[in-house]
């Protein structure tokens, strides 16, 4: 079986699959037109979020048998369309579970203690201790929407801790022993923090929205380590100056390229770093200009998963699931 690989990855994927009598081939550069026009000759692809896996590439690639994605979502992926034709799709949630829910726990604790706010300050000569009193995670009552993977992981960090972890999901009977599945009704009623861990699908697209936050009871804290395009930002950003939401750790957001590689246009960010950087700002949503100036939101670049040893851990796993289903 010939596999095409379109994204770097961690060198054992490669070198365990040629041990396992695969022919293993590299693209990293061709246009999506080029690599469709070649697609037929391969029976596998294994890619990260390069480009969109659409119905015209699928009729394209005829010999073609597995996707695997090097990643936890497959949203990039006509699943339907490629199902039908009865292509296997390999993802990879296992590989990165265990950082996401570092990532998340991180966020919660550093937004909690103001930490980017007291280093920003320090770093200019500010010492304010009352400023940056924090506030402690014990006795709060932690909300997760989604409980496969991500959630679970998170969880998991969660029960040195004393407090609650409720969790909502459209599938029944996913609790265990550090979530109790509830109903939506019971979730807005008293979670103190929303955190997501769902995939991008219909359902989920612009979940959090001013509806759904006015929905909560409490004011509450928002983490996001899942698909930027499941909050509205400019909700999001209302919720921000009328106190409803206290804070939002954001390793995703609704601006997010396909490939989740970059954010808006590329030289509008370079020009971020340049003496044109306040021009370049102001050509951004507006309520991207809020979130990167509130000193109650912490950003980072969808690198939840993206760890030194999630890398090896996503790699090993696409390799064991294509081992399983064709060795």
């Amino acid at each position: 079986m010939k596999i095409l690989h379109l994204d770097t990855n961690h060198e054992l994927l490669i070198n365990q699959l040629n041990d396992l009598g695969f022919t293993n081939h590299e693209d990293y550069a061709s246009s999506k037109e080029t690599i469709q026009a070649k697609i037929k000759d391969y029976d596998g692809i294994i890619l990260r979020s390069r480009f969109t896996i659409d119905k015209q590439f699928l009729d394209a690639a005829k010999n073609l048998k597995f996707i695997g994605r090097v990643g936890a979502g497959l949203e990039n992926i006509d699943c339907n369309y490629a199902e039908q034709k009865g292509i296997y799709l390999i993802s990879a949630p296992e590989g990165n579970r265990n950082a996401v829910g570092e990532h998340a726990l991180g966020m919660l604790l550093s937004l909690f203690n103001k930490l980017n706010k007291a280093d920003a300050e320090v770093r200019k000569g500010n010492w304010l201790r009352e400023d940056n009193r924090g506030i402690e995670l014990d006795g709060k009552t932690i909300g997760l929407i989604g409980y496969g993977n991500m959630g679970k992981a998170f969880a998991k960090k969660l029960r040195g801790f004393d407090v609650a972890v409720l969790c909502y999901d459209i599938k029944d009977n996913v609790e265990d022993e550090n979530a109790k599945q509830v109903s939506l009704k019971t979730f807005q009623e008293k979670v103190d923090v929303v955190s997501l861990h769902t995939p991008q699908t219909p359902l989920t697209l612009n979940m959090i929205n001013t509806a759904f936050i006015n929905q909560v009871k409490k004011p509450f804290w928002l983490i996001n380590t899942a698909r930027g395009k499941s909050v509205v930002t400019a909700d999001l950003v209302s919720a921000l100056k009328s106190g409803k939401i206290l804070g939002a750790g954001l390793d995703v957001l609704e601006y997010e390229k396909a490939s989740f590689e970059n954010l808006f246009k590329p030289s509008i960010v370079n020009e971020c770093h340049t003496e044109r950087s306040r021009s370049a700002i102001e050509n951004l949503p507006e309520a991207f200009q809020y979130l990167i100036k509130a000193e109650n939101v912490l950003l980072s670049p969808h690198v939840a998963g993206w760890t030194i040893e999630s890398k090896k851990k996503l790699a090993q796993t696409i390799v064991d699931k294509i081992k399983a289903k064709f060795c």
